[in-house]
This record gives structure tokens, C-alpha cells and sequence, in this order.
């Protein structure tokens, strides 16, 4: 919930660690795909992760979920700036937010421009073509990756670029998969030239979401986008430190899954919703530990998104310090071998996931 008044942030407030465990009860029921990959996270990336999100996830409540408030953008404005101040609000979420930024040196820009995807959500904006859908997907989902990078270590622009590349390749697949859904709420995300080429209206879509041969080859035309894209990021995970690349694969894997669960249900976001069950997760998660990475191909960065890496080259880098113990890899694979089995057996009897 956001506070009664954005000027009123403690200053100095540090985190606790009740703060830190909201954050993650957050993530797990709000974002169960980013939870199931994270597991492969080490603990000390895994805890700044969920915070990262937990402030993602409450920004987008806040402008779309129930109860949300039309000044919701400023608000959460406000709490941004207070977060890079030192002075977070007396939230959970806030006060990890202002560690997180702080140790990693996260520039402003990045959480910013995810406020400004949200702000575009508010005012109902839609998208006349692929670029202006990608520009959008870069704010909510692209500055999330590149952020996420940052906490993972790396600060390289062909990282930075390639994290984009995924977190933009998320953003597709879920716009293919809640068209129905988006509709309903009377939003519209597919390039309205698509559909105009396709032969769909998109006001009369909007009015009327059916299923047709028609929307199947837009949302298909748009999942290919989405699979050129996660084949480009695959080269970014090389140049994470090897304990972070089985979580960042694995949450490639699940996403691009939605989009094959999309297919085999005929291309049809309007009637039913793609998921990926439990069981299936765990396979990816299991693949994802064994798949070497792709080697580095060194593409130019999307144009939509240059300006998330541009902002991160520009932030000065903090002292240099000595690498924590999750950086070694071969222990980190014995952990996420453990942690499968646990998984299988637990998704076999019908219990909780770990924490």
C-alpha cells in the first residue's frame, strides 16, 4: 500500500531482515515464473533480486491493480527519488530498494523508465507498430533485466544489451499471452498495423475479443519476434558469473515454454490462458543447469534500449570489492542438482515449493 503522503520517508531507515522476507513472500505469490527460476540464484544475489522485484511488482500494482489510484505514477515517483535520497518511505520494499541501488549503483534511469512504461499503461497508450510495442516492453521489462545484471555484477554494455534483449523477449510473450485478458480490461498491446494487416479493426477487436485465423498469425507473427530475441540474449548469459547463468537461462526458458504452450493451444490468448505447470519447470530448470552457454556474438544493442545501457555507462562504478563466496560454480552446481531433486519430489507429492 502506498503511504498517505510521498513526502513523509524516513531518512537513514536501514532494511531489516522481516524486510527482506516480505519481499520475498511478495515475489512467490506474484510472480511464480521469476520464483521458480531464482531458486537457481545464490542466496546473496537471490535476497537483493527479490527486493528488486518486490519494488517492480508493487510499482505495478499500484497502477493497475485493484484499488489503484490515479496518481499512482507520481506517488511512486516520489518514493523513487526518496529511495535514491537515503530517505526510503517506511516500506518494506523502499528500504531494500535504497540498499539495493546503493551497493550495486543502479542509476536512477533504470527504475525510472519502468515507472514510465507503468505511466503508459495508465493513460491507456497503444502501439502502431513493433518499434513503439518494443519501446514500451524496454521500459517495463528491459530496464527489470538490465537492473537484475547489475546485481548480478556485470556492468559490460554487450551484457547490458542482451539483458534487454531477454527482459523485451518476456514482455512479448506476455503480451501474446494476455491479449484476451488486456482486452477485456480494454487495453491493446499488439502493433495495431499487424492487426490492420491481418484484416482485424483493432477498435472493433477491443470492443469484441474473439479468437480467429486472424489473431492466431499476429500473435504467432509476435512470438517469433519474442524467439529471435531470447536467441539473442543467450549470448549475454555467458558473461554473467557462472553461479547466475542457470537462473537467468532457466527464466529464458520458462517464458519462451508460455509461447509454446500458446502454440499447442492453437494461438488463441482469448479463451484460455497459456501457463507452464509445475512438473514442466522443473525439466527447465534441469535443463537449464546443463546447457552450456551460447558464445559471444557482439549485436548492437535494440535501439529502444540504448538509452538503459547508455545510463549505466554514465554511473560510476563503486570501489572494486573481492568476489563473494557464490561466485564459485562448482558448488553452486552441486546446491541446484540438490535443490531439482527436492523439486521433483515435492511437485511429485504435492507439496510446497522451498523457500
Amino acid at each position: 500500500m502506498l503511504p498517505s503522503s510521498p513526502d513523509a520517508p524516513l531518512r537513514g531507515l536501514p532494511a531489516r531482515p522481516a524486510d527482506h522476507a516480505a519481499c520475498r513472500a511478495a515475489i512467490r505469490t506474484g510472480s511464480r515464473s521469476f520464483y521458480a527460476a531464482s531458486w537457481l540464484l545464490p542466496r546473496a544475489v537471490r535476497r537483493d533480486a527479490y527486493g528488486l522485484y518486490a519494488f517492480c511488482r508493487l510499482s505495478d500494482d499500484a497502477v493497475d491493480g485493484a484499488g489503484a489510484r490515479v496518481d499512482a505514477v507520481p506517488r511512486l515517483r516520489a518514493r523513487l527519488a526518496a529511495a535514491y535520497a537515503g530517505r526510503p518511505a517506511d516500506a518494506p520494499a523502499d528500504r531494500v530498494l535504497a540498499e539495493i541501488v546503493t551497493r550495486h549503483a543502479i542509476p536512477q534511469a533504470l527504475p525510472a523508465a519502468l515507472l514510465e512504461g507503468l505511466a503508459w499503461d495508465a493513460a491507456g497508450r497503444r502501439h502502431p507498430d513493433l518499434s513503439s510495442l518494443v519501446a514500451y516492453a524496454a521500459r517495463v521489462a528491459g530496464s527489470v533485466g538490465a537492473m537484475m545484471t547489475l546485481v548480478m555484477g556485470e556492468r559490460s554494455a554487450e551484457a547490458l544489451a542482451r539483458a534487454c534483449d531477454l527482459g523485451i523477449a518476456m514482455q512479448l510473450t506476455n503480451v501474446a499471452r494476455d491479449v484476451g485478458e488486456d482486452a477485456r480490461a480494454g487495453r491493446l498491446y499488439l502493433p495495431e498495423s499487424w492487426l490492420r494487416e491481418a484484416g482485424l479493426d483493432p477498435d472493433a477487436f477491443l470492443a469484441r475479443p474473439e479468437p480467429s485465423p486472424a489473431l492466431a498469425a499476429v500473435v504467432a507473427r509476435l512470438l517469433d519476434d519474442a524467439d529471435l530475441l531470447y536467441a539473442r540474449a543467450e549470448s549475454g548469459i555467458a558473461m554473467l558469473p557462472p553461479a547466475c547463468r542457470p537462473a537467468v537461462r532457466a527464466a529464458g526458458l520458462i517464458y519462451a515454454e508460455i509461447g509454446r504452450d500458446l502454440l499447442r493451444g492453437g494461438l488463441d490468448p482469448v479463451t484460455r490462458r497459456a501457463r507452464v505447470p509445475g512438473a514442466r519447470k522443473v525439466r527447465l530448470l534441469a535443463h537449464a543447469v546443463v546447457t552450456p552457454s551460447a558464445r559471444r556474438a557482439d549485436r548492437p544493442v535494440l535501439p529502444e534500449a540504448a538509452f538503459l545501457v547508455a545510463a549505466v555507462a554514465a554511473t560510476p562504478l563503486a570501489p572494486a570489492a573481492t568476489r563473494p563466496a557464490w561466485w564459485n560454480f562448482g558448488g553452486q552446481v552441486v546446491r541446484v542438482l540438490d535443490l531439482i531433486e527436492t523439486l521433483r519430489e515435492r511437485e511429485r507429492l504435492g507439496g510446497p515449493a522451498p523457500s
